[in-house]
């Protein structure tokens, strides 16, 4: 396992005794849709465009999240297709909020981008997306 995240740092949030399963972890749901969060946030950055998750491609956890750890989502563009966008996505902790980081998690997303209606909708070249915008 490396020891850097792979993308940008995303989201960060601390997890709290009210996501936690009976024996005390914190429940895999919960860091799912942290990862969906700055997936989304990161795709939508990219699509400039509205977008919705259609996959989630693979994932895999490796370690348990604590009360008190402090979940950091990185996020990575790795494919852009007419509508879709995929994303890489790794979640670490910082352990009791300032300690050792370790990842906990990895998964691929997908995203189709969408217009007003719901309906797919072609992701503009990279090339036109204004410098400012382009922080994915």
């Amino acid at each position: 396992m490396t020891d850097k995240p792979r993308g940008r740092l995303t989201t960060r949030t601390m997890a709290m005794p009210a996501d936690t399963n009976p024996s005390g972890d914190i429940f895999g749901g919960w860091v799912l849709s942290q990862m969906d969060i700055a997936a989304a946030i990161c795709a939508g950055q990219r699509a400039q465009l509205r977008v919705v998750t259609v996959a989630l491609e693979s994932m895999s956890f490796i370690r348990p999240v604590k009360v008190g750890d402090i979940l950091c989502v990185y996020t990575e563009v790795t494919q852009v297709g007419r509508t879709s966008v995929t994303i890489h996505v790794e979640a670490w902790v910082r352990r009791d909020r300032i300690g050792l980081r370790e990842k906990v998690t990895s998964g691929d997303f997908k995203f189709v981008a969408i217009d007003d209606e719901g309906a797919p909708t072609p992701i503009p070249p990279e090339s036109a997306i204004p410098d400012y915008a382009r922080s994915y």
